[in-house]
């Protein structure tokens, strides 16, 4: 990818009012993204999905207009503060990176260090992934 054009589409998500008390707002989320993207990448877009789980089976629209204009070859890089503001499930991980890979994409994460471009960074984010579903499925069970 060194030498292909680096089209971002940035990602933002919130889906609770403790994620904009925690530094998760969305503004804070495009903020430091824009300045993590100034050197790296030209910006295609910027799309945000609010009030909405990463949880398996959610819709999205605006990361299903993101996946389209990767399809439609608009951008090549989706790049997100964390990974759990993509996916918080191991089955839609593995689904976004064969999504990515059948279409020349990359997934770059400002806080995880995360980027699918190698065979580590694919590693990490599958670990983080597994991570943060189990996270979400605790705080489901201590809510009962």
């Amino acid at each position: 990818m060194s030498e292909e054009k680096k089209i971002a589409r940035i990602y933002i998500r919130v889906s609770t009012e403790d994620q904009a008390r925690e530094g998760f707002s969305l503004p804070e989320q495009e903020k430091r993204l824009c300045a993590m993207c100034y050197k790296n990448y030209e910006i295609y877009k910027v799309y945000k999905d609010a009030g909405i789980s990463a949880k398996t089976g959610n819709k999205r629209p605006a990361f299903e207009e993101l996946k389209e204009d990767i399809k439609n070859k608009k951008c090549n890089t989706i790049v997100v503060l964390k990974l759990d503001r993509l996916t918080r499930s191991v089955y839609d991980w593995e689904n976004i990176m064969k999504f990515l890979e059948e279409n020349n994409a990359y997934l770059d994460c400002a806080n995880d260090d995360i980027n699918t471009t190698n065979a580590n960074g694919r590693m990490v984010a599958r670990l983080l992934t597994t991570v943060s579903q189990n996270e979400s499925k605790e705080q489901v069970r201590e809510q009962k």
